[in-house]
């Protein structure tokens, strides 16, 4: 079962939201997961709900939408002191994302949490 962050630390913007939206209209219940691997990994992926198996060392810092997304152990541990703004940009979503094929992706931008 994966863990639950303490605080939200995820927001979308309005572009983002939008393309939420879009997705969930056509594949119902999504998810996101950043990795924080290399290549595809680097950006937040979207799946349909429940395609991704989640490990114990992963950590859901919140939802967007109305879909849940979660952060893998280590990356958390790089950017626990970090918010996270999903925003939507020009491009290819990575290759096994449902914003694959849209010339449109997710992407992760971040700002330090005060404490």
């Amino acid at each position: 079962m994966p863990q639950v962050s303490e605080q939200e630390q995820v927001t979308a913007t309005d572009a983002a939201l939008e393309l939420i939206a879009e997705l969930q209209a056509e594949y119902g219940p999504i998810m996101f997961h950043q990795s924080g691997g290399c290549c595809d990994g680097s950006s937040p992926m979207c799946y349909p709900q429940g395609d991704l198996l989640l490990s114990d060392a992963d950590v859901k810092l919140g939802e967007i939408g109305g879909a849940p997304f979660y952060i893998s152990g280590s990356q958390y541990e790089a950017w626990k002191h970090t918010e996270l703004i999903i925003d939507v940009v020009p491009g290819r979503g990575g290759m096994f994302s449902l914003d694959n094929g849209r010339e449109k992706r997710f992407l992760t931008r971040s700002k330090i949490c005060s404490i």
